[in-house]
């Protein structure tokens, strides 16, 4: 069984300073462009880095599938840096890994896991929390997609996130978790909160998550984010910067996320007549009630 970090490793072609990255369509976000999460877990894959350590990823423009890009990597004294280029040479995301000292809470002595995963499941949604949409092709969502996640999410009014359990593609034969799953389910999290907040569909520009050593592959992985702390930035509304946390079930830390989402008036609308042919009208509308009559 072919995993993803082996996926993640196959798009990579050449040696040295010249090297060509061709995603698989398998990794798409929004239509025809990479889902954040995916490339941030590249340039994870590549760092081979392990423990604590933050990975990051400005997105300039939109990253397309299933052809080459120019992928840039320098070695640094704590890191890698990596950046993304179209043919042209314009700079479609650029960032990397690098360690970081983590300060990822624990639960208290005494706790017991019950009330760990009740206390600090990391802003999740209650039991009667309402679906999120999903689509066919997303790696984070989609229905058909033989290499994502099928993640599940949900909000209510407090927050946005779920619960989801590894999949075997996710299984390194070491028995980690891919960070593939946690950047993901991160900023497929992060997307949710600002599309809710906004009405509108958009992008995630700007990632910096923080993974808290490595995770076992074991267990279920709990995902959520605030939609209180969910904040406009100052000077322009478009932008949306998010926090969102992974834990495991018995409370403790995997990874953490400061994820920015910027809303773009009318692209919803795209990406509403694909949710409607396999969502009810009345989900996609929750999320987007000016695009869904």
């Amino acid at each position: 069984m072919t995993t993803i970090d082996a996926t993640l490793r196959g798009a990579v072609a050449g040696a040295g300073d010249d090297l060509t990255l061709t995603l698989d369509p398998a990794f798409q976000g929004l239509p025809d462009t990479a889902h954040g999460g995916s490339v941030l877990a590249l340039f994870d894959t590549l760092a081979a880095r392990a423990g604590t350590r933050t990975l990051r990823g400005h997105y300039h423009r939109r990253v397309p599938l299933g052809v080459p890009l120019a992928l840039t990597l320098a070695r640094e004294a704590d890191g890698l840096a990596c950046r993304v280029a179209d043919g042209t040479g314009a700079v479609l995301v650029d960032g990397g890994v690098a360690g970081a000292v983590s300060v990822a809470p624990t639960p208290a002595d005494g706790v017991t896991a019950t009330d760990a995963r009740d206390a600090t499941s990391g802003g999740a949604p209650g039991v009667a929390a309402a679906p999120l949409p999903v689509s066919r092709t997303c790696f984070a969502c989609g229905v058909d997609n033989p290499l994502g996640l099928r993640a599940r999410l949900t909000f209510d009014a407090r927050a946005v996130g779920g619960a989801w359990a590894p999949r075997p593609g996710f299984r390194a034969a070491d028995g980690r978790l891919s960070s593939a799953a946690l950047t993901t389910l991160l900023d497929e999290t992060a997307f949710w909160l600002g599309a809710l907040a906004t009405g509108e569909a958009g992008m995630t520009t700007a990632l910096a998550v923080t993974l808290h050593g490595d995770a076992p592959a074991g267990g279920t992985v709990l995902v959520g984010g605030d939609r209180a702390a969910t904040r406009p930035r100052a000077g322009d509304a478009r932008y949306w910067d998010t926090r969102v946390t992974a834990r495991d079930e018995a409370g403790r830390s995997l990874a953490t996320a400061d994820i920015t989402f910027v809303a773009v008036r009318g692209a919803a609308r795209r990406l509403v007549t694909g949710l409607l042919a396999i969502n009810p009208p009345d989900v996609v509308r929750r999320v987007f009630p000016a695009y869904c009559a």
